[in-house]
């Protein structure tokens, strides 16, 4: 079992906690449902004029989706709520960098402004391995925050793929006995 301390017991806005902590927590709020589904622990929101108008989490595995990201999941969600694929005046708060797929979507939805928690140097394309959101040759370039509890959100990833290799190891090490 995975447990890492998150705090969400009260989600209202302290006036210590900036906005963009405040969102990421309920993306890490997503982030969870994702970890109890047993998949890997990404979660998102989509924001407008201060309030939560999309959700999402990984989930991949239960759809046996390639493209079940949580932002992609969050993305399609908004545009329904919106009655738009333009999601101009939102902000998408998600756990770990997106990577080129989710990037391109973001894109391709005019999100204006994009908040990360971890980055992923394996397929983060907000920085790490490249940064398509900042590629002048796209027409729409979001602004860009990455790193926003990052050491939370990368804790809860690293401990999901710690328990994954633990079972992983228990396995081997029984079958081994038959």
């Amino acid at each position: 079992m995975i447990s890492v301390l998150l705090g969400f017991s009260d989600m209202l806005l302290s006036h210590d906690e900036n906005r963009d902590e405040y969102f990421m927590r309920a993306a890490l709020r997503e982030a969870e449902r994702a970890l109890d589904a047993d998949e890997v622990p990404v979660g998102c929101v989509i924001v407008r004029e201060n309030q939560i108008i999309a959700r999402g989490y990984n989930r991949r595995e239960a759809l046996q989706d390639p493209t079940a990201h949580a932002e992609l999941l969050a993305i399609t969600a908004a545009a329904n709520h919106l009655g738009s694929w333009r999601l101009e005046d939102t902000t998408l708060y998600v756990t770990l960098e997106p990577c080129p797929m989710c990037a391109g979507a973001i894109i391709l939805a005019r999100i204006p402004r994009v908040v990360f928690g971890a980055y992923d140097p394996k397929a983060g394309c907000c920085g790490s391995l490249m940064n398509l959101l900042a590629d002048a040759r796209f027409n729409h370039r979001p602004e860009l925050v990455g790193g926003v509890l990052d050491n939370v959100c990368g804790e809860l990833l690293s401990a999901f793929f710690r328990e994954i290799r633990n079972r992983n190891r228990n396995r081997t090490d029984f079958s081994g006995d038959m």
